[in-house]
């Protein structure tokens, strides 16, 4: 059997009045005259039969019967407007295309691919390699991550990540011909996905731009020279993002301490129009999160070894 309930508005003026215990902050809230709120008010009360607020000069105290009751009226009145906001939402189901930096993609997105579907299970992806800065004006893609200078005109852009270069190379490789020393790369196969700037900028700053001459292997993208190491073809330039899931695998090893700053970084980028579909949203928001959350991870590890070496050092 159901229960007759007050009309919705004297409960709405009395929730607001109680909340904010102000009459006139009340009326603000939900655009009506100071007198309507008293008037709802006293309506609700009449009905009850009981005094909800007592009214001061400037401040309303609430009863014991009001602190009994708005409780439960703001609880109710925000899980209303919850409801309300998840059934007028805009849908983030359907398809949606993203073109990747290449390495990005095989190595840091698609092993994290199964997060976002958990997530949210009705968006379908498209993935595509590349880094054509031009295709990001491409009518057939929603969101592109791109690795360059962030100079896109006339269309949406977000610094996502900078990243440390640093040499890495298989356990495999190492095992056989150890590098003990920046020299002993002069033994080895330098492979690289650019003109070779990268490698210059680290061999510049561990000072051994000479070994920059030796032999060397070029790919047409960084995961393929990242593919040639993990076979054992050379020594490739990681860089701090797309390196960090196979170094923790034991995969690639970082044989020196030192690493450089890339001039470029990866920003995500998509035309305005496609900024503003909720599912675009969504899929960009979701790749911040994840760079958080890695981040987050990575610093509390840095901190534990850090800890680990001064606690042996006292030892």
């Amino acid at each position: 059997m159901s229960t007759r309930l007050p009309p919705l508005n004297p409960l709405r003026a009395f929730e607001a009045a109680a909340r904010h215990g102000s009459v006139s902050s009340a009326a603000r809230e939900l655009n009506v005259t100071h007198g309507a709120i008293s008037h709802q008010i006293r309506s609700l009360e009449a009905a009850l039969e009981v005094t909800l607020l007592e009214r001061g000069a400037r401040r309303v105290k609430l009863t014991p019967h009001g602190a009994a009751l708005l409780p439960t009226l703001s609880t109710a009145f925000e899980d209303i407007a919850t409801a309300t906001a998840r059934m007028t939402r805009p849908s983030t189901g359907g398809d949606l295309v993203v073109s990747c930096v290449p390495a990005l993609l095989s190595l840091w997105l698609i092993p994290r691919l199964n997060r976002f579907t958990e997530q949210f299970p009705g968006v379908r992806l498209r993935l595509t390699g590349g880094n054509d800065p031009e295709a990001v004006f491409d009518p057939d893609i929603d969101v592109c991550i791109r690795y360059g200078q962030g100079n896109w005109g006339d269309c949406w852009v977000r610094h996502w990540s900078d990243v440390e270069l640093f040499p890495v190379a298989s356990p495999t490789l190492l095992n056989s011909r150890p590098l003990r020393s920046v020299k002993d790369l002069a033994h080895h196969v330098l492979l690289h996905a650019d003109e070779g700037r990268e490698w210059q900028t680290w061999l510049t700053a561990a000072r051994a731009l000479e070994l920059s001459k030796g032999p060397h292997h070029f790919m047409s993208d960084a995961r393929l020279a990242v593919e040639a190491a993990l076979h054992g073809n050379g020594v490739v330039i990681g860089d701090s993002r797309t390196a960090s899931t196979l170094m923790a695998r034991g995969s690639l090893i970082a044989p020196f301490d030192l690493s450089v700053p890339a001039v470029d970084s990866f920003y995500v980028v998509c035309r305005n129009e496609v900024k503003a579909a909720p599912i675009a949203s969504v899929f960009i928001d979701w790749l911040f999160a994840a760079r958080d959350e890695e981040e987050a991870r990575t610093e509390v590890q840095t901190a534990a070894r850090r800890s680990l070496r001064r606690g042996r050092k006292t030892g």
